[in-house]
């Protein structure tokens, strides 16, 4: 049994080894043209024709139908998309690419993170202490200190603020920290092999100690309040509607193109690996593959995508605080991929839209029944809609079957 074992798996490793040199690129040949592609190497396909039509069509309704919209018809014109509302899309697109890193590692990896909410608020913090720089000598205080180290009598300002009066620092910064803590804190975990739920329990611990160590006054980070009252970034104020609409329409092409990656990497030989690690890591180690360094890799780009998102996310509110590391919001981004549909990309995006949207009317409305409806209906789609929102709009585009 032992040796019909160990032949299987080296008839796998040889399989994969001659996969691997039928489908190797040819050499570059010398005058400079480029060979044709081996007959056994299927071309990379992110998307169908009809899908493309789709996400054209989306694209320049969120792109160009929504500004327009909003800047085109009069103040008081029935077609008119009010002002409040060009922000608060522009938040959803930034919970939106939350919901696509969440589901990069969820949906396709198997990595259930509850706590991707720190790299999000670490991204925000980053472009808030841009925002907060780039007001210096404008706050209460009249000081070149932001206010709330005035108030704590602080006399300079930390190393570790440095640099952020620079745009580009901060947008570097937006997705450098929160990568580094990712790859610091995969390298250990995928290292002594921490799966399922204890991967889970992990993820939120840490959430939880990073926002009790922001909410502490001598960190440096404007503790229980954060940073707030932003003015300005890159000269517009961030008052003015022609700026909001800018950042909507930043955020909304950031969401498209962290769309297109992540669709990517997912259809790309690298994402048939991942979702090998998902459904059968031990075999897949068996075959002569490292799933340490697939998921290591995926789990920093996932952290980058939030940092980028909440780097997005800061200008368009108007405040970030050490709330947005508590461990509810992690899980409730969790909510939106499975609501949405996890492992499908799209899904994910379409829940955090869903939800979010649901979210700002029930709390107007009905303010004390909203996580009462929240978990009805994660507990719905659980019990008979596995497959999230999108099984839903497949089933019912999906020709009937002929008796």
């Amino acid at each position: 049994m032992i040796d019909s074992s160990v032949r299987d798996v080296s008839g796998d490793v040889r399989l994969r080894q001659e996969q691997q040199w039928e489908t190797a690129p040819s050499a570059p040949r010398t005058d400079g043209s480029v060979p044709r592609e081996p007959a056994g190497v299927t071309p990379l396909v992110l998307h169908s024709r009809r899908e493309w039509m789709m996400l054209g069509v989306l694209a320049f309704v969120a792109l160009v139908g929504i500004p327009l919209l909003n800047w085109l018809p009069a103040a008081d014109s029935m077609f008119r998309l009010p002002d409040y509302l060009v922000p608060l899309f522009g938040k959803f697109a930034c919970y939106a690419m939350v919901a696509l890193a969440i589901d990069l590692i969820w949906g396709y990896a198997g990595i259930l993170s509850l706590g991707h909410g720190v790299f999000f608020a670490l991204g925000g913090y980053a472009m808030g202490m841009h925002l907060m720089r780039t007001m210096a000598g404008e706050g209460v205080y009249r000081s070149t200190l932001p206010d709330f180290m005035v108030f704590l009598d602080w006399k300079e300002l930390p190393w570790y603020w440095y640099g952020f009066s620079n745009f580009g620092f901060a947008c570097f910064m937006a997705l450098f920290v929160p990568g580094l803590l990712a790859y610091a804190f995969g390298f250990f975990a995928f290292r002594s092999r921490i799966r399922g739920v204890y991967f889970s329990i992990i993820t939120q611990a840490l959430t939880y100690a990073l926002m009790l160590l922001f909410f502490r006054n001598n960190t440096g980070f404007g503790g229980n309040n954060g940073l707030t009252d932003f003015k300005r970034l890159l000269g517009f104020s961030l008052q003015e509607p022609t700026t909001k609409l800018g950042l909507y329409v930043a955020s909304v092409a950031a969401l498209l193109l962290v769309y297109l990656a992540c669709r990517y990497l997912v259809v790309s030989k690298l994402g048939r690996v991942v979702m090998a690690i998902r459904d059968a890591e031990s075999r897949l180690m068996f075959c002569g593959y490292d799933p340490r360094q697939y998921k290591l890799f995926l789990w920093v780009v996932s952290a980058m995508i939030c940092g980028l998102a909440g780097a997005l996310y800061v200008p368009q509110v108007g405040i970030i605080n050490p709330s947005e590391m508590q461990p509810a919001n992690s899980i409730e981004m969790v909510i939106w991929v499975a609501i949405g549909g996890r492992g499908t990309l799209a899904g994910a995006a379409t829940g955090a839209w869903l939800v979010n949207g649901a979210k700002s009317w029930c709390t107007g409305a009905f303010p004390e029944l909203w996580l009462y409806m929240l978990g009805a209906l994660f507990v719905v789609v659980t019990l008979w809609c596995p497959g999230g929102v999108v099984s839903l709009g497949r089933a019912l585009g999906r020709p009937a079957r002929a008796e």
